[in-house]
């Protein structure tokens, strides 16, 4: 079969979007709350150092895709340096973990809608906005940046405007039901750690939870403009962004309100524009927020159809997905995406919401996995391959010492998720998924063996 190349149509100003949009999820705007009532201030050292190690891992993933630019995706070099069967659990696990965040998105955009249409049925805006994404996907791969830029251009002038105003009501001494607004109220309620070091640490599987989808810049390289000037400059930038959008934003948000007076059921950010005496303030976080899901559905389409048609490259995946359209858009792999997401909203409707509960958390556990697996490729293509790696330009800090940081870190993650009672049960379903993958690939091996 006569390879097809996909066409390099993302910018830079496409992918430092994307970066800034795969940094900040729904999470920020409606499950802050809940987050900061069970941490406390302690919540910023915790976004830090998940923001370090991310950073890590981004810079080892832009280390190996650089270092050969026929990589497409992460899936190309799991197959170089852990094998064919690695490359297949991979490459499947990733297209899992993001068609069940397509699953929750998709289903939160009819919930948003709801805010202002009450009497529309659930199903319908989602089926909408999939339908949608799907022919903006299908035209080409510019048009899906450019929806990306917009989505994440939002979420940036919302934490911006925040920021802008908590300071305003901060410097100004306005003073809320709560008290005055004052840098005070982060130490002063019970101090940094209120709920002591078990609060902490349990803060890390809702922080880890926000920043899946960075690794996203990492399926674009295959299709971005000078990828060796544009990747590195969007990854170098993640620790700013974190500071900014993520420490920057709870900061503002528990200097207005102490964090023990913040309402964990509400959106920080609802409280503070309400406050300000903004009469919109829900409508347009529920804009935000809409937008949000909009934009991780998008990126869910986009990656799952590129990480099928990297499969598909190397005979671990139907032949037909690694086919392109005419606008060198893979459209078979775009159409079995979304017809999975779709399966997955009616079934969403049919099941108990125990069953979607764990589905999202096996999601998260298996992110765990692929950013471990990313790692060890690092390390491997180090150790292999030290000629390529010292004409490199864009090298992991500290290796090999930050490698084993990293899986440590991932490693104290998966035992934060057994403590808690809700994702603890993921720990134990996930093998049944990597038991499924490999046994497919066994049977498949040995078909085409026989």
């Amino acid at each position: 079969m006569q390879q097809e190349t996909l066409t390099r149509g993302l910018k830079n100003r496409h992918v430092q979007l994307m970066a800034i949009g795969g940094a900040i999820g729904t999470g920020l705007f409606l499950g802050a709350g809940k987050t900061i009532q069970l941490t406390g201030p302690s919540i910023l050292l915790a976004y830090i150092i998940t923001g370090v190690v991310l950073f890590l891992i981004m810079r080892a993933l832009g280390e190996l895709l650089l270092s050969n630019l026929q990589y497409h995706s992460f899936v190309d070099f799991v197959r170089d340096y852990l094998g064919n069967m690695a490359a297949f659990i991979t490459g499947w696990t990733y297209w899992f973990c993001w068609i069940s965040i397509a699953m929750a998105d998709i289903t939160a955009v009819g919930l948003y809608t709801q805010f202002w249409f009450p009497n529309v049925p659930q199903w319908m805006p989602g089926l909408i906005a999939l339908v949608i994404l799907l022919i903006m996907n299908l035209a080409t791969v510019k048009l899906f940046g450019e929806m990306e830029f917009w989505f994440a251009l939002i979420k940036v002038v919302a934490i911006l405007a925040l920021i802008v105003v908590g300071l305003y009501m901060i410097f100004r001494g306005f003073t809320t039901d709560q008290g005055p607004a004052s840098f005070t109220n982060l130490w002063s309620h019970g101090g940094w750690f209120p709920n002591g070091l078990h609060g902490f640490i349990i803060s890390f599987q809702m922080v880890v939870f926000a920043f899946v989808g960075m690794e996203l810049v990492g399926l674009t390289a295959g299709e971005t403009e000078n990828p060796e000037k544009v990747i590195p400059r969007a990854i170098n930038q993640i620790p700013i962004r974190v500071l900014l959008f993520y420490v920057g934003a709870l900061l503002i948000i528990m200097s207005i309100y102490p964090w023990n007076a913040i309402v964990p059921t509400e959106s920080p950010f609802v409280q503070v524009f309400a406050a300000v005496g903004i009469a919109a303030a829900a409508g347009i976080v529920n804009f935000v927020v809409l937008t949000s899901a909009a934009s991780a559905c998008n990126s869910a389409i986009f990656s799952t159809s590129r990480m099928v048609f990297s499969m598909a490259k190397d005979n671990n995946a139907p032949e037909s997905f690694a086919r392109l359209n005419k606008r060198k858009v893979p459209s078979n792999a775009l159409f079995f995406s979304t017809i999975v997401i779709l399966i997955a909203i009616v079934l969403n409707y049919i099941m108990p919401e125990g069953v979607f509960t764990l589905i999202t958390s096996v999601s998260t556990v298996c992110f765990i996995f692929v950013w471990g697996i990313m790692v060890i490729c690092h390390l491997r293509y180090r150790r292999t391959q030290p000629e390529l790696a010292s004409r490199s330009r864009f090298k992991l800090p500290l290796y090999p010492f930050s490698n084993y940081l990293i899986l440590v870190f991932l490693a104290f993650v998966l035992v934060v998720l057994a403590l808690a009672e809700d994702t603890r049960v993921a720990l134990f379903v996930t093998p049944v998924w990597f038991i499924l993958v490999a046994g497919i690939y066994l049977l498949k091996k040995r078909k085409l063996e026989q």
